[in-house]
């Protein structure tokens, strides 16, 4: 699941964003509007979290701009302005969400999944292959209903290929869900992360194949019934 955090302060936005990669999200952290409006053309988002007092403007002018463009992305504000008429405007120009900082973090990523299963969203339900199953809001993973711990990369990787399942998922789209637009990636990274979603789904009982489809990506589906 990918997050776009729009926070300024560089402190924070370092200090929030390795807190919410450790929780398994993958995170980009820009501290401008206009950086911001450029990742969400270039880039598919689950979930924004913005500043509102920012170097080039006030953050609910972006929350505006998605709302009236017809944009449903999930938001949350996550700011210093404290006081119940910020709180106000902030919901009203379309936040689904108000956070007040200093926050804790397990309370932002409650938030988070708290949003991200509200039925406005456009966050797909739960998703069943082959005796794997995936709850997009929970993030949580089960093989024939049994509970299955999944590293955070591995876990986006699935994210992303299980909820579209039977068609190919182009290689730069896996490695965008996997990494932050500034995280380095290695020559066949992804293939490693790949291949331990194999064998972990494979030792755990899962039906299903991940196909490498050679200069395109990959895809998931089910195996054929013996």
């Amino acid at each position: 699941m990918r997050l776009l955090l729009l926070e300024d302060e560089s402190e924070v936005a370092t200090l929030a964003a390795g807190n919410l990669r450790k929780s398994g999200f993958t995170v980009d952290a820009v501290r401008l509007i206009d950086e911001a409006r450029n990742m969400l053309r270039g880039h598919r988002y689950d979930l924004l979290l913005v500043d509102l007092r920012l170097p080039d403007g006030d953050g609910t002018t972006l929350i505006a701009e998605l709302r009236e463009a017809g944009d449903a992305i999930p938001i949350i504000c996550v700011t210093g302005l404290d006081a119940v008429p910020d709180r106000i405007r902030g919901l009203e120009m379309g936040a689904d969400d108000y956070v007040v900082k200093p926050v804790v973090h397990e309370e932002l990523v409650a938030r988070i999944r708290a949003v991200l299963r509200r039925p406005s969203t456009t966050q797909p339900r739960k998703v069943e292959v082959g005796g794997v199953g995936f709850d997009p809001g929970t993030r949580e993973v089960t093989v024939r209903e049994r509970p299955l711990v999944v590293p955070r990369r591995e876990l986006a990787i699935l994210e992303l290929l299980i909820q579209r399942e039977g068609r190919v998922v182009q290689r730069d789209a896996v490695e965008s869900a996997v990494y932050g637009a500034d995280e380095e990636v290695q020559p066949n990274t992804i293939e490693t992360h790949v291949s331990r979603l194999r064998k972990r789904l494979g030792e755990a009982g899962a039906d299903i194949a991940i196909h490498g489809i050679r200069g395109l990506g990959y895809m998931l589906e089910a195996k054929p019934a013996a």
